[in-house]
C-alpha cells in the first residue's frame, strides 16, 4: 500500500471514529462500479480488468464500519480469466474483511460480466436488465477468399504443428477446429461449475440454462439467477437506513490522448460484444 493510500485509509477511519462519537448516524457504504468490455490491459484503456479495479476493490473493503460493500456492474463479458480473477478476488476480500457482498446489475451483466456478479452474496437488477448468457464464444473472420482474389500469397512456419490455433489467412483445418471446441468446452464447463456453487439451491433446475440463454431481470430471479430486484440507492437505505450514504469507486477512464489513440480494432471489438445483446 502507497503512502498516498496509507494515508487515505487512516483518514477514512478517523472519520468514521469521529462521526460516532457525535452520535451520527449515517452509514457508508462503498460501491465499485465496473463498466466495460472484460479483457486483459494493453491498448484498450478502458478495458475492465483486475490490474485497473484491484486498488478500488482493496479501497471499499478497508471501510471498516461499512455494514457491506457494493458492486455495480455494466458489461457484455470478454476474458474469462480476467472475469475470474476479478471475482475471485472480491470473493477473497469478502472473506478477509468479513463483509456481505451485494451486487447491483444495470443494462447488461452478460457472460463474464455475470461471472463476475456471482462473487456476490446477493445479486440484484433492474427488471429490464439483461442477465445471464452463460456460455463461451470465439468469434473471428476468414479472409482467404479475398486473398486469393487479390492474388496474395499467405506464409506462415511454425517450429510444431499445433502452433496456430486459428489463422484468418489460411483455411482452417479440422484438427484447429478440434482444438478450439475443447478449448471452448472446458472453459465453458469452468464458468457453469462457478455458477453453480455461488448460487447452489438457489437455482431453479427448470428455468436456469447454461446454453447463453439471456433472461430479463424478472425472468433472472425466476430462475435464481439473482435474488431479486432492484436498483443500488433504494436497495441499500431500505437495507440499511434512510440516512445510507453511497462512497463510489470507479476507475480511471484514462487522459484524452489515452481515448484518441485507443486501438480502432479495440473499439469495433468492444462495440461487437454489446451489439451481440442489441444495447
Amino acid at each position: 500500500m502507497s503512502i498516498l493510500e496509507t494515508f487515505t485509509a487512516s483518514m477514512t477511519r478517523a472519520g468514521s471514529h469521529l462521526a460516532k462519537a457525535l452520535g451520527s448516524d449515517t452509514v457508508i457504504v462503498p460501491l465499485v462500479r465496473m463498466e466495460g468490455m472484460i479483457a486483459a490491459g494493453g491498448r484498450n484503456q478502458s478495458a475492465l480488468n483486475l490490474a485497473r479495479v484491484e486498488k478500488l476493490l482493496d479501497k471499499a473493503f478497508a471501510f471498516e464500519d461499512a455494514p457491506a460493500v457494493a458492486i455495480s456492474i455494466n458489461s457484455p463479458g470478454g476474458s474469462p480469466v480476467q472475469s475470474r480473477l476479478i471475482c475471485e478476488r472480491i470473493r477473497a476480500l469478502a472473506e478477509e474483511k468479513e463483509k456481505p457482498v451485494l451486487v447491483f446489475c444495470e443494462d447488461l451483466a452478460a457472460s463474464g460480466g455475470y461471472m463476475i456478479a456471482c462473487a456476490g452474496d446477493e445479486i440484484f437488477a433492474d427488471p429490464a436488465s439483461v442477465v445471464g448468457s452463460i456460455g463461451v464464444i470465439s468469434a473471428s473472420f476468414g479472409f482467404t477468399g479475398a486473398m486469393e482474389r487479390l492474388g496474395v500469397e499467405r506464409r506462415i512456419k511454425t517450429a510444431g504443428e499445433s502452433k496456430v490455433l486459428s489463422d484468418p489467412f489460411s483455411e482452417e483445418t479440422e484438427a484447429q477446429k478440434e482444438r478450439m471446441e475443447r478449448l471452448l468446452e472446458a472453459v465453458h464447463k469452468q464458468f457453469i461449475a462457478l455458477v453453480k456453487a455461488r448460487r447452489g439451491d438457489k437455482l431453479n433446475d427448470d428455468l436456469a440454462r447454461f446454453d447463453g440463454t439471456i433472461y430479463t431481470g424478472e425472468e433472472a430471479v425466476e430462475a435464481g439467477l439473482i435474488d431479486g430486484l432492484g436498483e443500488a440507492r433504494a436497495t441499500l437505505r431500505e437495507r440499511f437506513g434512510d440516512k445510507t450514504r453511497i462512497k463510489l469507486l470507479a476507475p480511471s477512464r484514462g487522459g484524452l490522448l489515452a481515448r484518441f489513440t485507443a486501438s480502432a480494432v479495440d473499439v469495433i471489438e468492444a462495440r461487437t460484444a454489446w451489439d451481440r445483446f442489441s444495447l
